[in-house]
């Protein structure tokens, strides 16, 4: 999360819901009139592709918030994967209420 302080730096704020032992946390950036959602997740060896879940809460968190868009980023830990920067993607899709959701994975 450095990367996101140098909003904090430049006068935005960055707000942070932790959900313990869930392998998610939700943020919340504002600068000036943007405010954007996130959610975090990990991929942990052994489970599921957690995207159907994180797009589920993205979709709750984003209501909550009253916004249309937002990020959904997903950690892969699991074991024997290319590098972060050969598996790293980005693509576009809607939560089930219609929310249009950047999808990065890493």
């Amino acid at each position: 999360m450095a990367f996101l302080h140098r909003v904090v730096n430049g006068g935005g704020t960055l707000e942070r819901e932790y959900a313990i032992g869930s392998d998610r946390m939700e943020l919340c950036l504002r600068y000036g009139e943007v405010t954007l959602g996130m959610e975090l997740k990990v991929w942990r060896e052994g489970r599921p592709d957690p995207l159907r879940a994180g797009l589920e809460q993205i979709d709750r968190y984003l209501a909550g918030l009253g916004l249309a868009t937002g990020w959904l980023v997903i950690f892969d830990q699991r074991l024997g994967l290319p590098p972060i920067g050969e598996r790293t993607t980005t693509e576009p899709t809607k939560t089930a209420t219609g929310h249009s959701i950047t999808v990065i994975r890493g």
